[in-house]
């Protein structure tokens, strides 16, 4: 089959490797559609952030190697020996991080909670090829209403939904959202049809932020024009929202805030309330530990998402609550488009996406 492997940061090749073998708990797939995802494009370049070292250590010394691939939708070709939850023929769509199954808290039917697992795309092979093996824990069947690029979404979906369960929003909460980047604009819908009151979002793009009054936003706020902590109070009151997420830190390379959002997240918060920071910085910085503490403010991470979130997400798709099908703008077609979805994903603002570009198969 064809194949992406990495040879080193920046350096991508198509390749014709052997199709993996099936193995009991698998099924071997045909990939309909994928995408890379931000930290994916960022890690192809070379660019710290989350899993660095380990995908730097991976191209010091197993290279040339598959690498990312985790947001797909595949057709199951062929179902491995134990498989009981799929068919050949069936749409799947999957969550990337998985349980190992073999520690305290798996054992315990806490799975939900190891951090011990693969990642798919990271220590597995993901879906930059033809084919691909992927095991069945991973997977959801696909609603038949669901396009292929919709699917190829819903695992970041699933970590949007994962976000907004972990902020536990009540009826009429104020939400402010920095950054309207794909999971920036997931977090919007899902805590608008999740209880939330006034939804005030945040980004520096005329094009996002009209996509993200167009899928429900009540206000969004250009950050280049207008001082966006002081909007947010304005909007609320002078209080502050009750609960902020923070989606647009990460290296300003690639078009995002490096840490200032997180200073503008605290900032935009009411006393009390709630900053849930989505994104991944890739290296240390400082905070005013007294001011959140004077503040009572809770900085809040998401759980990893869940087979269960998952789930959801085809339900919230496939019945309209969710619109994913708006801010997908730039789909390629073919296995060799790939280095340039990562192009297109790494530079979204030149090229004025929102979500990742995707690759047809």
């Amino acid at each position: 089959m064809k194949a992406w492997r990495f040879y080193g940061f920046g350096d991508l090749r198509l390749d014709e490797i052997s199709t993996p073998e099936l193995r009991p708990g698998h099924v071997l797939v045909k990939v309909l559609c994928v995408q890379p995802s931000v930290t994916e494009a960022q890690l192809a370049a070379g660019i710290r952030t989350l899993a660095f070292d380990r995908i730097k250590k991976r191209l010091e010394t197993e290279a040339p190697v598959q690498l990312f691939g985790h947001e797909f939708c595949v057709r199951i070709l062929e179902v491995g020996q134990g498989v009981t939850r799929f068919k050949p023929g069936d749409r799947v769509a999957a969550r990337a991080k998985l349980p190992c199954q073999n520690c305290q808290l798996c054992l315990s039917g806490r799975g939900h909670l190891c951090r011990k697992g693969p990642i798919i795309g990271f220590q597995l092979p993901g879906c930059f090829s033809e084919y691909a093996v992927l095991p069945e824990i991973a997977l959801t069947l696909v609603d038949d209403r669901i396009s292929d690029s919709e699917a190829a979404c819903l695992q970041s979906l699933s970590d949007s939904v994962a976000s907004v369960e972990t902020a536990r929003i009540q009826i009429g909460d104020s939400i402010a959202i920095l950054g309207q980047g794909s999971m920036g604009m997931e977090c919007m819908q899902i805590a608008r049809v999740s209880g939330a009151g006034r939804i005030i979002t945040v980004d520096v793009r005329d094009e996002a932020c009209a996509m993200s009054l167009e899928l429900g936003a009540d206000h969004a706020i250009n950050a280049t024009r207008q001082d966006p902590v002081e909007a947010i109070r304005e909007l609320t009151g002078g209080n502050g929202a009750d609960i902020v997420f923070e989606c647009a830190g990460g290296s300003p390379k690639q078009g995002l805030s490096g840490v200032k959002s997180v200073t503008q997240a605290i900032d935009a918060v009411r006393s009390g309330g709630k900053i849930i920071g989505v994104s991944w910085f890739g290296s240390p910085f400082e905070m005013d530990i007294d001011l959140l503490r004077e503040r009572s403010l809770r900085y809040l991470f998401p759980d990893i998402s869940t087979l269960e979130h998952l789930e959801h997400t085809v339900r919230l798709v496939a019945s309209g609550r969710v619109r994913l099908k708006p801010t997908i703008t730039h789909v390629l077609h073919g296995i060799e488009q790939v280095p340039q979805a990562f192009e297109i994903t790494a530079n979204k603002g030149k090229y004025k996406a929102i979500n990742p570009a995707q690759v047809m198969m």
